[in-house]
């Protein structure tokens, strides 16, 4: 594939699924992981959510800083960490050294998908905006998908340590692309070259607008509702599969397939704003779905059915993703001015990293104090109603 004929705009969302193949690297090689360092599932779970480190403690300062050194050069360092920091786990010989480089690569992560949205912003005109914020959304189940399918094969011909190694070239040459192909000034005619420059504020006044305006909040706490109880049940998908006897291929493809679902509904979710269509509606939707198919996918009803079970998963996963397509849109509009998007992503990735940080090893520990996952749909139920709780406040335009 040739990027120089790509839009800009989908560069940006080319190099966010690169970034995202670094955290769905986690769920098919836990049990590889697990055979080799000797981890316990909670410590699965931790090395599950430990990419998530960073942004639990810095996600709006990452974010603010970005809006001040320019958004597409935070990108292109995220994406450098990302390749520097996977290359080097090729030489680790203990777990905590892993551990400490899934810290760094989360610090990465950040810096190279939170300035997306503000960057797509100076890319696209704003007619075009809602469309290309939900494909935006697509990019953590697109790269989640794409690392799930190819991972259990990478790793049963050649380990796990080369896999890390190939994702670290692909966000070398994601960095390349972005330095090379992505124009650095808002484009004439983009969103963000149509409307009113912000003027200059201090770093802690663009700090202090979103954390004191209650939009900013509302979509962080909702985001992480969704992204908790979205990591904890797909990032364990191929460990539940192996324990029911499925080898690692088949349980990482089904897991792919259900990663893949999530991008229909992230999709859908900028094609419906396009049309008008309430972003208040589709996170309704989103919570509701992912609440209910948790029941079925979990409880006992489902318990001879695994058939249904894994529908139930699909359908949590697609019609969840309307959330993130909705909120990353609705970012751009609560954020207090154009200067503190980044935050406002920033805030909102801060406080879903603490959830994907809490929810995997919580999950964990209660199927093992449960002896088994069946109690999975009450966190997950008690998530989406808070998740809908927040979004009955959001006041939209």
């Amino acid at each position: 594939m040739s990027f120089q004929r790509l839009p800009p705009a989908i560069i940006v969302v080319l190099s966010g699924v690169i970034a995202a193949t670094h955290i769905g690297k986690i769920p098919s090689a836990i049990p590889v992981l697990r055979d080799a360092l000797g981890l316990s599932l909670v410590e699965a779970g931790f090395l599950l959510s430990m990419v998530q480190f960073a942004g639990m403690l810095v996600g709006a300062l990452v974010g603010l800083a970005a809006d001040s050194i320019g958004v597409r050069r935070s990108i292109i360092a995220g994406q450098a960490i990302l390749a520097l920091s996977a290359l080097a786990a090729m030489w680790v010989s203990h777990p905590l050294e892993l551990l400490a480089l899934r810290a760094l690569e989360g610090f990465g992560f950040l810096l190279a998908v939170l300035p997306a949205p503000a960057l797509i912003r100076q890319l696209v005109p704003a007619a075009r905006l809602p469309l290309h914020l939900g494909l935006w959304g697509t990019y953590m189940g697109t790269g989640a998908a794409l690392v799930l399918f190819a991972g259990p094969a990478i790793m049963a011909a050649l380990g796990w340590r080369p896999l890390w190694g190939m994702l670290g070239g692909l966000s070398a040459l994601a960095a390349l692309a972005l330095a090379r192909l992505v124009p650095a000034c808002a484009l004439a005619g983009s969103a963000a070259g149509a409307a009113p420059a912000a003027p200059a504020e201090p770093w802690w006044a663009r700090l202090r607008l979103p954390l004191g305006s209650p939009g900013p909040w509302r979509i962080a706490l909702s985001f992480a509702m969704y992204s908790s109880q979205w990591l904890a049940v797909i990032g364990f998908l191929p460990s539940i599969y192996a324990q029911a006897g499925v080898s690692g291929q088949t349980a990482g493809s089904l897991t792919a397939l259900a990663c893949l679902a999530n991008v229909v509904g992230s999709v859908m979710a900028g094609r419906l704003l396009q049309r008008g269509y309430c972003a208040r509606h589709l996170l309704y939707v989103g919570f509701v779905t992912m609440a209910l198919t948790t029941f079925l996918a979990f409880s006992p009803v489902a318990a001879g059915a695994p058939l249904v079970g894994y529908v139930a998963a699909v359908l949590f996963s697609a019609v969840g993703g309307l959330i993130p397509g909705a909120l990353f849109s609705v970012a751009i509009h609560v954020a207090p001015n154009a200067r503190t998007v980044s935050t406002t992503v920033g805030w909102m990735q801060q406080c879903s990293s603490l959830g994907q940080f809490v929810g995997p090893p919580f999950v964990a520990w209660v199927a093992g104090q449960a002896g088994g996952w069946q109690w999975t749909w009450v966190i997950t139920g008690i998530a989406s109603l808070i998740g809908i709780l927040l979004a009955r406040g959001l006041r939209l335009a």
